[in-house]
């Protein structure tokens, strides 16, 4: 590939940004219109949290997949394949005669979206060759991350409020249409030595997650001792197993199972799981307590989640900052705290009062903003450069893995339908409780970045500790 202009990098990094745009956007101003999809269509709880986990279940299944695709294949035409295909299955979600058909666009969705995150960080880091402009690239990728955080409940919200909420898929529609028209401009590229094609660990990644997700919506829904759930327990307690049997098998895994022999890179990837369930459940319980227990019209219920998404705008820069020059341990203890602090205001009654539960908000955004700094570090501290793609990519699918657990378990406690705002003050306290879980584990889990960071690496791997290495990985993360 020839040199590209500084002009012609500019544009590429558009492009991609505006995928992010679109997947991050999508999902956040979802939330907010979940109310409005229960009054159309009758739906349930469950209902309702398949709208949302059918995409993440589908997200975090192919991730990987996907990635190893466009190094195979090429990742223009795997992007623009995703772009097409997320972009016709919004207009088929605008358009969805029933929530069954909703559900099932959501996850064509879901496999356009897997082929845009990580294909196109792959084409920035392609494009920006020079450390120094790979890493503004990164943050600017990552600014337009967190302002979706920001806009997408108000977006949302004024969607909902005035021309409905089917309006959420349709505006996917210019960006998606201009982003894919521009892709023509994006050089081609290929990895050298692509990955194989892991058939069987892919099949065990979708049947487990797939399964364990059904067994947990469906449980309060039709009976944890129904014959459906027991089967899928039963399904993905066999397939969790038979998936490392697999994997420890195979010369070029979909999942590398030996980077968790590094403690380092087992808590990041919990750290990964644990925030990114506590922030699905939040804004999923956010959506249900704002509009349908208190009331609120959605544009309201997206001012009240305002501070949240401020502090996701705010903290990341002061995480890179932190993790470059003290190492993860501090920001993970300070996003563990914050969170815990932000459910335990919830369960003393932040509901009921609204400084309170606007501190609430605060708290988790100031939790949520600090944690992926550290965890981006730490999962591709100690790796080789033919390596940090790929434990990047694992810690980037237990993001999502843990988005969908989080919708699936915080959903399945909080009731089905009929409450009033004192009753769902009642009844999410258990959701509250794991919210509190959450940040008490990722506060847990950043003593293991402290006391065990560089000691070891995979087999094969030099340790790469510098605080230059420390600082080009905590920009990544921001």
């Amino acid at each position: 590939m020839s040199e590209l202009s500084p002009r012609q990098r500019l544009l590429v990094l558009a492009v991609c940004c505006s995928a992010l745009f679109l997947v991050s956007l999508d999902n956040t101003a979802l939330n907010t219109a979940l109310p409005a999809i229960r009054h159309d269509f009758g739906a349930s709880t469950a209902g309702l949290q398949w709208t949302v986990d059918a995409y993440l279940v589908v997200l975090s299944s192919l991730l990987l997949l996907a990635g190893s695709a466009g190094d195979r294949i090429g990742r223009r035409r795997v992007f623009r394949a995703g772009l097409a295909l997320f972009t016709t299955a919004s207009l088929l979600c605008s358009l969805a005669p029933t929530l069954s058909w909703l559900i099932a666009f959501r996850a064509l969705q879901a496999v356009g979206g897997c082929m845009l995150t990580p294909v196109a960080m792959a084409l920035i880091t392609n494009v920006f060759t020079d450390r120094r402009e790979r890493a503004r690239a990164i943050g600017v990728w990552s600014a337009v991350q967190g302002i979706t955080m920001a806009v997408g409940p108000l977006l949302g919200g004024l969607l909902v409020d005035t021309v409905g909420w089917r309006w959420i898929f349709l505006i996917n529609l210019p960006v998606g249409l201009l982003a894919l028209a521009l892709t023509g401009r994006v050089p081609e590229s290929r990895a050298q030595q692509p990955r194989r094609l892991d058939a069987v660990g892919q099949l065990l990644v979708v049947l487990l997650l797939a399964t364990t997700v059904y067994a947990i919506i469906q449980g309060p829904a039709t009976g944890w001792t129904s014959a459906q759930v027991l089967v899928c327990a039963v399904t993905a307690a066999v397939a969790l197993p038979a998936l490392v049997i697999a994997e420890l098998a195979q010369r070029e895994p979909l999942i590398e199972l030996r980077f968790f022999r590094q403690p380092p890179f087992t808590a990041s990837a919990l750290s990964a799981v644990c925030a990114f369930a506590a922030l699905s459940g939040f804004l999923f319980l956010a959506a249900l307590d704002l509009q349908d227990a208190r009331g609120l019209d959605a544009w309201q219920a997206g001012l009240y989640l305002l501070p949240m998404a401020a502090m996701t705008i705010a903290c990341p820069p002061l995480a890179g900052h932190l993790t470059a020059t003290r190492g993860p341990h501090l920001p993970l203890m300070l996003s563990g705290t914050a969170t815990t602090l932000a459910g335990l205001l919830a369960l003393l009654g932040a509901q009921r009062h609204t400084p309170l539960l606007l501190s609430c908000h605060l708290l988790f955004g100031i939790g949520f903003g600090l944690v992926n700094a550290p965890i981006t570090h730490t999962a591709v501290s100690g790796m080789p450069r033919a390596q940090a793609g790929v434990a990047s990519a694992i810690t980037t699918t237990s993001r999502q893995i843990g988005s969908a657990l989080g919708v699936a378990v915080i959903g399945a406690t909080v009731p089905a339908a009929g409450y009033t705002a004192a009753t769902f003050d009642h009844a999410s306290r258990p959701a509250w409780w794991i919210i509190t879980g959450c940040g008490i584990a990722i506060a847990a889990l950043a003593t293991l970045t402290r006391f065990h960071a560089h000691r070891s690496t995979p087999p094969g791997t030099p340790p790469r500790s510098s605080a230059r290495h420390r600082r080009q990985a905590s920009r990544a993360g921001v």
